[in-house]
């Protein structure tokens, strides 16, 4: 079953963007804000996060030995 929602201009289009900046369509968008309680402010940071990640990796930044062992030792299991 579709419904029809008339959205405000202003969410249509934060929507428009992240279906861009993501492998999300507008479908999953709100269906994930209304499932799981994810607003489309969470959901514009977690893609933006995802986004940096992905240039700092482009960019060659990476964890060091010594930073990935310090949270696994922080982390691990006792």
């Amino acid at each position: 079953m579709r419904n029809t929602v008339q959205l405000p201009e202003d969410i249509s289009r934060r929507i428009d963007s992240l279906v861009e900046r993501s492998t999300l369509s507008r479908d999953q968008i709100v269906e994930d804000a209304l499932s799981q309680g994810r607003s489309l402010a969470w959901q514009e940071q977690w893609v933006a996060g995802v986004l940096e990640g992905l240039a700092e990796a482009d960019r060659g930044e990476f964890a060091t030995e010594v930073e990935i062992e310090t949270v696994l030792n922080k982390y691990g299991s006792s």
